[in-house]
């Protein structure tokens, strides 16, 4: 039974209210600097922690409750004889309700001015060690650490005469030791990003140590394949747009390829969102994923003409795909898609008429996920022992940054071509050769060993779903090594081609772009993708 509770709180939101309540169900009140002051203008009695320790608050509060009349209240077992002897004769009072937030150490270093003298101040001593005793001891001490558990355990106090399970207990021990290895995570991962100067400007993007931290999200059925297992795990601080924020609207239960698919096709359509580069023909974009590439890529001047031109790229690879809209998904791109077999569709927000549409099709997974642009703050990679880190490949190259290396200029409508086939080349595995004209594409050649293959391959593709190259424009997301790959792409019917550059032989491929007559542009930023 709750008797006593210590609150000290760095986030206020909703203590007063919670210390209220916990006041009318008689429950004895405790607290520290902030909060005591909080509570005591909020006219409830609250015990200073000093009053109790007979200690004082010192060294500017770093040491305040280190105190065994705090620790011998909250780690001493209940069905322990000798530990209630111990504790009356010390004269040690129970404490049976711990609320505690962390200094905000987070928050802090993400401040651009950030000190190294305030990220040290911002380390939180008493607090973790507080937590950790009653989460230690939650078969007898109810501990909280975010607001959102104040009403759910309030509720079971009132219900049980201030009794809260263990079950609940023990839920909530889980998620103090994952909140404190979490804590402690960030400050070792900060501090050891820190180069001899102490600069928090030019810290290293990668720490010395690296600690990780996600959660859980859900268990799949399987994994890759049938004889994998996996989960779903998100991070504690996931990115706005990414899409570990999707809610499902309906549908199956989501799998481990469903999740891969549908993160590259999301953020390769969020890609066009924002910017007006390559985004000829409106401002709705569609992608169509197969197996981690994009077999289809359109805008258009509203969802279904963008999913349209986006299907007509490759209908048969389209056959139980994942779709992507940048924009919503309204009811008349809901019918049309709704013919198709598509196993995962997403998009910022349905209207009432496409939920209606797809209702019919219970199997058909809807997510809905709120859009932003940003990018996942590091890509990873695990390898034998060992784990690769970069930052995301965020770049999209603007017109102004291209350089025309041939001797004939590009066409306006060359140009936006060539910019859009660019945008989709950076979501194809390399080697990756992607035809487009008209905000659409028209051949995708992905993940072969030769860029020739690549180009063979979406000549193919285009030829399959009856699709003229002729006047296209086409991207390779590295540099054709030699001319013949530029000679296939030529001959398959572009009318120009936008590569990185950076060859040896640069000089020859330009001269072979001459000879056939086309405009060439040179990025200078390759877009591997493996």
């Amino acid at each position: 039974m709750i008797r006593t509770a210590l609150l000290s709180v760095s986030d206020k939101n909703g203590i007063v209210a919670f210390a209220k309540a916990l006041h009318e169900q008689g429950i004895k009140l405790i607290s520290t600097g902030g909060t005591a002051k909080l509570l005591a203008e909020n006219n409830l009695p609250v015990v200073e922690v000093s009053s109790l320790t007979k200690f004082p608050e010192m060294l500017d509060g770093r040491v305040k409750t280190l105190h065994p009349m705090v620790h011998g209240g909250l780690l001493a077992r209940r069905d322990f004889p000798e530990h209630m002897a111990a504790l009356k004769e010390h004269g040690i009072d129970t404490i049976d309700m711990l609320v505690i937030n962390l200094y905000p150490f987070n928050e802090t270093v993400a401040k651009e001015d950030c000190s190294f003298e305030d990220a040290i101040e911002n380390i939180d001593i008493g607090g973790p060690a507080m937590l950790r005793a009653a989460a230690k001891n939650h078969q007898d001490v109810t501990v909280l650490i975010s607001p959102e558990d104040y009403a759910p355990v309030l509720a079971e106090m009132k219900a049980n005469n201030n009794v809260v399970s263990y079950k609940t207990n023990l839920a909530l021990a889980k998620k103090v030791f994952a909140h404190t290895a979490q804590y402690d995570g960030a400050i070792a991962n900060y501090l050891s990003a820190l180069g001899d100067d102490l600069d928090h400007k030019a810290r290293s993007a990668y720490p010395e140590s690296l600690h990780l931290a996600f959660e859980k999200v859900q268990e799949m059925r399987y994994g890759e394949n049938p004889h994998q297992s996996a989960a779903f795990y998100k991070d504690i601080y996931p990115v706005a747009g990414a899409l570990a924020n999707y809610q499902q609207l309906q549908g199956k239960e989501l799998s481990y390829n469903n999740i891969a698919d549908a993160d590259s096709a999301w953020e390769c359509v969020k890609s066009f969102s924002g910017n007006t580069d390559g985004n000829t023909g409106g401002s709705a974009a569609c992608v169509i994923i197969k197996h981690a590439n994009p077999c289809g890529v359109a805008v258009g001047a509203n969802a279904l003409e963008a999913y349209q031109k986006a299907f007509k790229t490759d209908p048969s690879s389209a056959f139980g795909g994942i779709i992507a809209l940048n924009v919503p998904c309204d009811g008349a791109a809901a019918q049309e898609i709704s013919k198709q077999f598509v196993e995962v569709l997403i998009a910022p927000s349905f209207s009432d008429v496409a939920k209606a549409i797809f209702a019919t099709k219970q199997n058909v997974r809807l997510l809905e996920i709120p859009l932003g642009t940003a990018f996942n703050r590091d890509d990873f990679k695990r390898v034998g022992g060992g784990l690769l880190v970069q930052t995301p490949d965020a770049k999209n190259v603007l017109q102004s940054e291209m350089r025309v290396v041939s001797q004939r200029l590009p066409t306006p409508s060359e140009m936006n071509d060539m910019l859009f086939a660019w945008r989709v080349a950076k979501f194809v595995k390399s080697n990756a050769i992607v035809y487009c004209a008209n905000g659409m594409t028209l051949g995708i050649g992905a993940g072969q060993m030769s860029r020739v293959d690549s180009a063979r391959m979406a000549s193919i593709k285009a030829e399959n779903a009856g699709l003229s190259l002729k006047g296209s424009a086409v991207a390779s997301d590295a540099f054709f090594p030699f001319r013949d790959g530029l000679d296939v792409v030529v001959n398959g019917g572009a009318s120009c081609a936008i590569q990185p550059g950076g060859s040896m032989r640069d000089d020859e491929i330009i001269a072979a772009a001459n000879e056939h007559g086309i405009a060439m542009i040179f990025t200078g930023t390759r877009h591997f993708r493996h």
